[in-house]
């Protein structure tokens, strides 16, 4: 793994530290982000500064996100979800429709990747449905072909 893809995956587990306290503990984004990051004081600047940009749009967009993994999953809302698969879900989500320079594949290996370690022995499953889904519904695969 290059340094930026560490420094990535370090961003992203540091937003989805922030997400889940947002969200499971009903605070205010910036109150997360201020809980986490006295915690997290040996990371460098260019993650931090990475992972709250990433958490402030995502919350941002939170309930356009939340609509579109409603879509792909009829029978199962995203309050049911677990609180690390459905934060897991919208950065993912929220990497592979705004951050140009993240491939959807990478947002969801990623995203895989974070749920075999954060979740649940089923999460690494359901958030690669969930994402496989949504990128058949966006039709970002051939997006993302016509773009590169």
């Amino acid at each position: 793994m290059t340094d930026v893809m560490i420094k990535r995956r370090k961003a992203r587990e540091l937003a989805l530290q922030i997400l889940f306290q947002a969200d499971v503990g009903n605070l205010p984004i910036e109150e997360a982000i201020e809980t986490t990051l006295a915690d997290a004081v040996d990371l460098d600047k260019e993650i931090c500064d990475y992972a709250v940009q990433l958490a402030r749009s995502i919350w941002q967009r939170k309930p356009d996100l939340d609509s579109q993994i409603q879509s792909v999953t009829p029978h199962w809302t995203v309050e049911r979800m677990a609180a690390v698969d459905r934060n897991l879900i919208r950065m993912a989500l929220y990497e592979m429709l705004y951050v140009p320079d993240v491939p959807y594949r990478v947002a969801i290996n990623e995203a895989v990747e974070l749920a075999k370690e954060y979740g649940s022995t089923e999460s690494r499953r359901f958030v690669n449905g969930v994402l496989g889904a949504l990128v058949r519904k966006l039709n970002l695969d051939k997006t993302q072909r016509e773009r590169g």
